[in-house]
């Protein structure tokens, strides 16, 4: 179970001040482009857990597949199996080495997490305050702090290079840090309906409504 609440608190970065202006406008242009424009996404990711002393505790990696609304697919490859599929009503998490799947209804699943909020389309303002951030790393950044206390995290915060969503960095109550960083991403492809379904094997526990 510790390792599906750590998965769950998942299925989500110093510009000369001549350049500010230009590149906020780029950052929040590009937050929005991503969220009213691309429709479906995936790409290979790099996940890395820093405690609050910035020590890394966990690393995985695997695949994401998204497509607005609400349908979403992480498959963590490394160190462990896991997938976590939602079809935009129900969603499954299924820890392959413990052999259980435990379900849910959406709106009971992933709440504000960075899954979701990847998955969600448009009204950022009304769940978010949204503020641009210096480049770091050939990264631009911009902040979103959650407007509801009870999200789980204290700021998410979204990198882009020339426009292209590449990383994220989700900052809970603990000064935990979690860190993903895509590669190989596309936008808009076409992403084959299975992907967003889920049949939980013969044999596997199922847990949950």
């Amino acid at each position: 179970m510790k390792r599906i609440r750590v998965v769950i608190a998942l299925l989500l970065i110093a510009a000369y001040p001549a350049q500010a202006a230009e590149v906020h406008k780029s950052g929040t242009d590009s937050l929005h482009r991503f969220f009213n424009e691309v429709n479906s996404f995936s790409a290979r990711f790099k996940q890395v857990v820093l405690d609050e002393r910035r020590n890394p505790i966990q690393e995985s990696s695997g695949w994401l597949w998204i497509e607005r609304p609400n349908k979403f697919r992480w498959d963590y490859e490394k160190p462990y199996r896991q997938q976590i599929v939602s079809d935009g009503k129900r969603l499954w998490i299924y820890d392959v080495g413990l052999q259980q799947v435990t379900v849910r209804t959406h709106s009971g699943g992933l709440g504000d997490t960075p899954a979701m909020l990847l998955a969600g389309k448009g009204r950022l303002n009304e769940k978010f305050t949204i503020k641009p951030l210096n480049v770091q790393n050939d990264l631009e950044w911009v902040q979103l702090t959650p407007k509801r206390k009870d999200s789980g995290y204290e700021d998410i915060r979204i990198g882009f290079t020339q426009g292209k969503l590449r990383a994220l960095e989700m900052v809970d109550g603990f000064g935990h840090v979690t860190r993903v960083t895509l590669e190989s991403p596309k936008e808009n492809a076409r992403i084959d309906s299975s992907r967003f379904s889920f049949t939980p094997p013969e044999g596997v526990d199922v847990v949950g409504e």
